[in-house]
């Protein structure tokens, strides 16, 4: 953790899989600090994989989650990954010291 925050301060870290050329066959792992508002962008996720934005919307890129939540929306025309809500940590892992 940085000097002076909390391990807890970290809420959520999500990984990025896209279908790209073998240049990028890892996944690309983001962290999220906690109480982020609506809108704050993430990353530039077309940038991150070396695709244009477009091409996001022609390879049809979407985010997944195990369970119907949604806390990041993908803007394919821009490449950028934002959070949807603000996100409340307590509420989505309780007391548990780490969060993903």
């Amino acid at each position: 953790a940085a000097p002076g925050m909390a391990p807890a301060r970290q809420v959520l870290c999500l990984c990025v899989f896209l279908c790209v050329p073998l240049a990028r066959s890892q996944p690309i792992r983001y962290s999220v600090a906690e109480e982020s508002e609506s809108g704050s962008v993430v990353a530039h996720v077309a940038q991150d994989v070396g695709l244009e934005p477009a091409q996001l919307g022609a390879r049809e890129a979407r985010l997944v989650s195990e369970d119907s939540s949604q806390y990041f929306r993908l803007e394919r025309s821009t490449g950028r990954l934002a959070v949807r809500d603000r996100i409340d940590r307590e509420e989505l892992c309780g007391q548990a010291l780490t969060c993903t």
